[in-house]
């Protein structure tokens, strides 16, 4: 999917936003928002009292317009986030083609079928150059797949059989080699398909704090409307005659209309910054418990460190030379393509200018790694005079037996390497040829710049990290204290992590972690928030209620950040909301009683022109200030990584301040327009 941000004020968006802001007056739509809904019942109000009023014309009809205008502005706002969505679902429909996939008989032979026609448990033959034609795992074969289709990136991936990247989306391309696939979704159940349902908003529930702010808001509308029901007695008694039309203004100016109207594309538009960073939340449930979460359990490889360790020093044996022991190490890795071992050759290369040999001579046998024997290494055959060698390089434990089996024997100095080297967060690979260690090589686990300043600022925010590793306790508590986590899991098993995140929400945190694998299913199943890699198996991808398209699992540290985002907008807006409606009671309460009780004239501190200009500047204002808000609540209020202390200060001294202000000058000057045009 293209990450490419959608304009704020894209034409094409602008234009149908306007249609659908009508489309929604539709007083069955506007149930679902109560605040809303009072008003446009006002407005239908004000339109009859036009008739019947004793107000002059002119007033009671720009009333009702602008009170119209509310509740189109509100609308509005909410079709421009709804119509981003829109926009990216348009982009991935653009991905799906046509396609024809061949699927596999029971007999084994291949039918050309619709994709479309394919159903879950159907297993299909793809070949180079082909779409995968539904969501699948790859049951037999490995394949560089172009996923940029569906992530936007654009370097290929490997997919392959078993293992945790054996998941494949519907719609991306086979670039080499042939796969067997058996799809995983029925017809519309797709990966794509629940995308494009969520980008449009179809499927988007109301999370459970705006629920409660539903409730809220709608609980202040009953308050503020026995309030102004019991002001017409009031009035009568006090021969102060308030209009139909004016308790109408002022209902609506009481109420909190700005957050009633914003509130809806606030948490569309906070899905939708999720999905520019290729990430796909379930619902908007998820996004709002990554803002309130406190503890995340990070992987340490890929996330913290590097993700591949580096050799960094060779230490020899007591009476071993260095360069003979870089010379055994280098031999045991020619063959080892991981990343550790071409580490190591090259350490041994610029170290000790030692070349690579060839370990193609019919002399030389490799012995690979396996989990079994923790161990790899080469057998020199005796040949031209020279006597038969085994070398290996593998775990500490695993050496020393392989070692004592020849009656060899573990030296202590060796012992005390490995222990010093895994206190400081390496990995130790010992080196041995035949009964004789020779010494040990320092693999280290770099970890990730600018990582530790992240951790530091997530403290700040009240948020404990937490680093999950298989390395021994001793590894994992060095890496810990460089990285910055505030704690760590050593030699975590899938039921130490299920046991450690259910012990978290037993103490009543909210936690957040990422996973790849099967394994990590679980987990990610019990967090609060868990985003699976799009690299991941299919249990992973279904336990968890995000998914990150790109895989990067530092993108958790992110997800955080957007759910606080869009929690901060919510209570920043509901703090301006609540705060603006102090300067519209200024307004409109010394105007309708100034003239029954002339006392209260020192509350007209805003000193506007007449008693009807003052009224219809707070209902203009309250109208208006929903236009000018809309680009935060899409955007989202600027987010910073401080202490709740700190923020709630800076909410109130922003947004509580600032909404009692700004409307001070706002009224005053549509008041002065008004009466400079003779509006009233």
């Amino acid at each position: 999917m293209n990450t490419k941000t959608i304009s704020l004020f894209d034409r094409a968006i602008f234009r149908q936003a306007v249609i659908d802001s009508v489309r929604k007056l539709d007083p069955r739509l506007q149930l679902k928002n109560p605040v809303m809904f009072v008003t446009l019942i006002g407005s239908f109000l004000c339109f009859q009292q036009i008739f019947t009023s004793k107000d002059p014309l002119g007033y009671v009809l720009q009333i009702a317009l602008w009170l119209l205008s509310t509740v189109l502005f509100a609308n509005f706002a909410e079709a421009v986030a709804e119509g981003r969505g829109k926009a990216q679902a348009r982009a991935l429909r653009a991905t799906r083609k046509q396609m024809t996939a061949q699927r596999r008989r029971r007999d084994g032979s291949l039918e050309p079928v619709d994709a479309v026609t394919l159903s879950k448990g159907d297993i299909v033959l793809v070949k180079a150059g082909e779409l995968i034609p539904g969501d699948g795992e790859v049951i037999e074969g490995a394949a560089s797949v172009d996923e940029s289709a569906i992530t936007g990136e654009s370097a290929p991936v490997i997919r392959e059989a078993g293992g945790d990247r054996s998941a494949v989306t519907g719609g991306t391309t086979v670039l080499s080699d042939t796969l067997l696939v058996r799809i995983t979704a029925n017809p519309g159940e797709g990966f794509l398909d629940h995308m494009i349902g969520l980008v449009e908003g179809a499927k988007r529930q109301k999370t459970p704090n705006e629920i409660a702010l539903t409730i809220l808001l709608s609980a202040l509308t009953f308050v503020f409307l026995l309030v102004v029901i019991t002001l017409k007695p009031f009035g009568d008694y006090s021969n102060a005659a308030f209009s139909t039309t004016t308790l109408i203004a002022l209902l609506v100016c009481l109420i909190p209309t700005t957050i009633g109207g914003l509130l809806s594309a606030i948490g569309i538009a906070g899905m939708d910054r999720l999905l520019q960073r290729n990430v796909l939340a379930v619902s908007g449930r998820a996004v709002e418990a990554a803002g309130d979460i406190d503890v995340l359990l990070l992987d340490k490889t890929g996330t913290i460190t590097l993700g591949n360790r580096h050799a960094a020093d060779f230490i020899a044996a007591p009476g071993v030379a260095r360069d003979r022991l870089a010379d055994a190490a280098q031999l045991a890795s020619l063959a080892d393509e991981t990343p550790e071992g071409r580490s190591i050759v090259v350490l041994a290369k610029e170290k000790f200018n030692l070349r690579g040999r060839d370990l193609a001579s019919p002399h030389a046998t490799f012995v690979p790694f396996t989990a079994q024997t923790r161990m790899s290494g080469v057998d020199f055959a005796a040949s031209d005079g020279q006597p038969a060698r085994q070398i290996r390089k593998g775990a500490a434990d695993s050496i020393k037996k392989w070692v004592e089996t020849e009656n060899g024997t573990f030296p202590g100095a060796v012992t005390n390497a490995v222990e010093e080297i895994s206190r400081q967060g390496g990995t130790p690979l010992v080196v041995a040829e035949g009964r004789e260690v020779l010494g040990v090589i320092f693999l280290k686990d770099v970890v990730k710049g600018g990582i530790k300043e992240r951790f530091a600022q997530l403290r700040a925010m009240g948020i404990r990290t937490v680093m999950i590793t298989g390395d021994n306790p001793l590894t994992a508590a060095a890496i810990a204290a460089e990285a910055g986590v505030d704690d760590f899991l050593a030699q975590a098993t899938p039921e130490m992590k299920l046991a450690r995140i259910r012990k978290e929400q037993a103490d009543g945190h909210l936690v957040a972690m990422t996973g790849d694998g099967t394994n990590d299913a679980p987990a990610l199943a019990q967090a609060d928030v868990g985003v699976a890699m799009n690299t991941g198996t299919q249990a992973a991808k279904e336990a968890g209620n995000m998914v990150d398209l790109d895989s990067n699992p530092t993108k958790l540290l992110e997800i955080v950040e957007i759910g606080k985002q869009m929690l901060i907008t919510r209570g920043s807006l509901t703090t301006f909301s609540i705060a603006n409606d102090i300067a519209k009671y200024f307004a409109i309460i010394p105007a309708m009683l100034i003239g029954a009780f002339p006392a209260i004239a020192p509350l007209n501190i805003m000193r506007l022109g007449s008693p009807p200009s003052a009224i219809l500047s707070a209902v203009i204002f309250n109208a208006l200030v929903i236009v000018a808000l809309i680009p935060l609540a899409l955007k989202g209020v600027a987010y910073r990584p401080v202490g709740a202390t700190a923020l709630l200060r800076r909410n109130l001294l922003v947004y509580g301040l600032g909404g009692i202000l700004v409307p001070f000058a706002g009224i005053k000057l549509i008041d002065v327009v008004i009466n400079a045009l003779h509006l009233v």
